[in-house]
């Protein structure tokens, strides 16, 4: 894949809201793409490259890096019925505590201020850890969310029309 440029207009910096993860609710064979953070305020994905720096005998600084450690932590995740992502969440987490579910999920990062129009980058973990970290609150019921990106990461575009997301992979 050639290197790819920002949508966006020059001058302008992209918005939060091009940047989603997603959830297959669905199957493997026919994923159904559900945005995880609905009610988050603030939410990043953290790497951590594993970097080691080291001074040999003569005084020189080598660094070594290896391939990043991804997470991302939605808080607060208060419960919304519109929110199907959290729904899933739940009953595997809360309701079923179905460990071997919440660390095989099926995720899609959308970077839609990449690529054209209904074509954006987009990368596709196999075998993510997604795990509430809390239940509860003062005024409303959240689930605070802690993903770990993992599995087999595959890259290609991914289109959003009338709220369906379509990922192709290279």
């Amino acid at each position: 894949m050639a290197d790819l440029t920002f949508n966006t207009t020059a001058g302008a910096v992209a918005e939060r809201k091009l940047l989603i993860l997603y959830l297959n609710t669905g199957t493997g064979e026919a994923p159904i793409w559900s945005a995880i953070g609905k009610r988050v305020e603030d939410s990043s994905m953290e790497f951590d490259w594993g970097e080691e720096s080291k001074t040999d005998i003569f005084g020189e600084t080598y660094t070594t890096m290896k391939k990043p450690t991804i997470t991302q932590t939605f808080d607060p995740c208060e419960l919304d019925s519109g929110d199907l992502a959290q729904q899933f969440v739940w009953n595997k987490a809360i309701k079923d505590q179905d460990v071997a579910a919440l660390t095989n999920m099926d995720m899609l990062v959308v970077h839609a201020y990449t690529g054209e129009e209904n074509s954006a980058f987009a990368e596709r973990y196999s075998a993510c850890a997604v795990k509430p970290s809390g239940l509860g609150g003062s005024s409303f019921i959240g689930m605070p969310i802690d993903v770990t990106f993992g599995g087999t990461r595959k890259t290609g575009t991914a289109s959003v029309a009338e709220g369906k997301v379509t990922f192709v992979a290279e």
